[in-house]
């Protein structure tokens, strides 16, 4: 990490704390602003479906994208930041907020999947659930994307909410990411046609059932999670104090220290089975997608016919001047995730330089191009489709841990 990038959150970002201090009035005045900020989320919530003539979907997608703001920044659900740690740090254990948020999310999509769709094994798949075929350009587009992740310091969902921390990179990443949906689009066509077309749509309950499939899940997640916690070399603890005699020290467990992996990964599992069941799965790209979109379209950039993406199920954009229910998510999102770190301290805000910026830019470039051509992120793709037994999702997480793993071992987070 470069001189001129600021750590976020200092002691809390690596498990440990400080002595418990008194209440202070900077603590009173930032515990204040945050839940302002809170309110006005939850008043613009009403205010959104008073306006929508009672469609429920745009406010219920600007709390569930404040939900995820505050549990992510609490608990620094950061896929690169998970992966960083473990590959190169061996600390492994926050990987656990991963595994856990697969197999509650997994647990409540097959009780869901099962009202929806009683026998799996016909024609038929799950309404909007993320399943995409499997095949060489979803390989090749979250390998790119584990490379961008790198190079920009972040997945796409972890620039969304440390943009709220003051992660200023985020910028460049994310205009830079438009740039790779718009590449996204100007390839599509050749590897739908090509590859995407003729790919399978692996679904394990297909064979195994709902039953069997989400038995599988947790005998891979389950024995996965063991080897996290057995390679774990951390040497801090991560759980949070189990003697609460003070206000002081509420504020510390709840705004301050790290939420431990368990805890973050169920809270996350919990709010992908509720998006699920009231708006359409997690993901975060298809807001990104849809400016990109129609920015194209507007210029007349984009190819006549876009062979089959609006039939593909995951994060696609579509051409709209109004922000779509995953940009009120995206809102909601970033809004909460400012709170959050405003109340537990942990805002800063990091210094711009022209080669942080350009490597946050090239790296924006891939994790757009990469979500467009996998249709989706580490949320929508991996979370989502671990959680609905897509085997798209399984390819997609692999590929990215590999992309990751290529760019540290090339030191591309080093390149500023």
């Amino acid at each position: 990490m470069s001189s001129s990038q600021v750590v976020v959150g200092g002691p809390a970002l690596s498990g440990t704390t400080n002595n418990v201090s008194g209440w202070s009035r900077s603590d009173t005045l930032r515990t204040v602003l945050s839940a302002l900020i809170v309110f006005c989320l939850i008043v613009g919530a009403y205010v959104l479906q008073a306006r929508s003539n009672g469609d429920a979907t745009p406010a219920f997608s600007l709390l569930i994208g404040a939900s995820l703001g505050i549990v992510f920044e609490r608990g620094r659900f950061c896929f690169y930041c998970i992966f960083r740690e473990a590959i190169e740090e061996r600390v492994t254990r926050p990987l656990l907020s991963v595994i856990a948020a697969l197999i509650v999310g997994a647990i409540g999509h097959a009780v869901l999947f099962g009202l929806f769709l009683p026998n799996p094994k016909g024609e038929g798949l799950p309404p909007n659930a993320h399943i995409s075929p499997v095949s060489i350009p979803l390989i090749l587009g979250a390998f790119a994307f584990g490379i961008g992740m790198v190079l920009s310091g972040a997945c796409i969902s972890g620039h969304l909410y440390r943009l709220g921390q003051g992660y200023l990179r985020a910028i460049p990443a994310l205009f830079g990411s438009l740039i790779g949906f718009g590449l996204g689009f100007l390839t599509w066509n050749t590897l739908y046609l090509n590859q995407i077309s003729s790919s399978p749509l692996w679904w394990l309950p297909r064979w195994l059932g709902y039953g069997g499939s989400l038995v599988v899940t947790i005998v891979v997640l389950g024995s996965l999670a063991i080897y996290v916690f057995v390679r774990d070399t951390s040497t801090t603890e991560q759980t949070q104090p189990a003697n609460i005699s003070s206000l002081s020290q509420v504020r510390d467990m709840v705004f301050v220290r790290r939420w431990s992996p368990a805890i973050t990964g169920s809270i996350v599992g919990l709010i992908g089975v509720f998006a699920y069941l009231r708006v359409s799965p997690l993901g975060v790209t298809a807001q990104l997608s849809t400016v990109s979109r129609t920015f194209l379209d507007g210029q007349g950039k984009l190819p006549e016919v876009l062979h089959g993406i609006d039939l593909m199920k995951g994060c696609v954009g579509v051409v709209a001047n109004a922000i779509t229910n995953n940009g009120w998510l995206v809102i909601g999102m970033v809004a909460a995730s400012f709170a959050a770190a405003l109340g537990g301290n942990n805002f800063s805000v990091t210094k711009l330089t022209v080669g942080n910026s350009l490597t946050a830019l090239l790296g924006g470039v891939l994790l757009g191009w990469g979500s467009m051509t996998a249709l989706g992120c580490t949320v929508g793709v991996l979370l989502s489709g671990v959680q609905a037994f897509a085997l798209s999702g399984a390819v997609f997480g692999i590929a990215v841990f590999a992309g990751v793993v290529v760019g540290l071992k090339l030191k591309l987070h080093r390149v500023r």
